[in-house]
């Protein structure tokens, strides 16, 4: 069972935590402190997983993490989920995300939205573009 996702930047600053089991507030911001420091004191050549900290929940939570550019994302999971099918998660989604955004680019008609452009008494005429199709 996923009990935490989270995702912080090489300094430590919060891009996103999502909590799956209730924890109050300062229980929450311990549990980023110790994650953070956990995960950015590891070399980049070991392996991605760590024996979860107190907080977490000791020995039978893990946080199994990635570390891309700036970001670290790390799921703090219970000892029933596979680590590998963790990280293939966090490689899946990372991986699509670019593919998505370029197709969603290319999918825009640009050319007859450029041709529709009117600003009130501006109004704007554009050639004929070629397609990005």
């Amino acid at each position: 069972m996923i009990k935490a996702i989270l995702i912080f930047n090489n300094h430590g600053k919060l891009r996103l935590s999502k909590f799956h089991q209730p924890y109050s507030e300062d229980t929450q911001q311990q549990i980023i402190r110790e994650t953070f420091h956990l995960v950015s004191k590891r070399d980049e050549n070991v392996y991605n997983l760590l024996e979860g900290g107190l907080l977490i929940g000791g020995s039978y939570n893990k946080p199994i993490y990635r570390h891309y550019a700036t970001l670290y994302f790390v799921f703090c999971v219970d000892s029933s989920e596979s680590e590998l099918g963790i990280l293939d998660l966090i490689q899946a989604g990372l991986a699509g995300a670019p593919a998505r955004a370029v197709s969603a680019v290319k999918n825009m008609n640009l050319p007859e939205i450029l041709r529709n452009i009117n600003n009130g008494n501006i109004s704007i005429k554009v050639p004929n573009l070629p397609s990005f199709k």
